[in-house]
């Protein structure tokens, strides 16, 4: 069986959202944005992972869907700790390097899986 790549990637990303919220909250005092980030930020590759067992091409396409929500959302929130100073430019840049690259995989699988579900 191929590995699957995004959710290879979603899984060690979701690994980081759950090592930055541990700092966010212990070290920063942060509550708030970095529970939002923690559940966006892990919600990713769960829905990843549930779009493998899909009851159909519609549900696949939904599930990847919601998981590109959810890498937006995440996008959202590192870039307002970033900006509100809760996270400094070298971690902010290597994880949102990470969030990206997650969103361009994901918006080309929906794209793919669409247009192969006209056809």
């Amino acid at each position: 069986m191929r590995e699957n790549i995004v959710m290879v990637k979603a899984y060690a990303f979701a690994l980081r959202i759950v090592k930055a919220y541990k700092f966010l909250y212990q070290d920063q005092h942060e509550f708030v944005m970095s529970k939002q980030l923690l559940r966006s930020g892990t919600a990713i590759g769960a829905l990843i992972k549930e779009s493998e067992h899909a009851q159909s091409k519609a549900d696949f396409i939904n599930k990847m869907n919601v998981a590109l929500k959810e890498a937006n959302e995440t996008e959202y929130w590192l870039m307002l700790l970033h900006d509100s100073d809760f996270m400094n430019d070298n971690v902010f840049t290597s994880i949102i390097t990470d969030c990206r690259e997650i969103v361009r995989l994901l918006i080309s699988i929906v794209r793919s899986s669409k247009e192969n579900n006209i056809r």
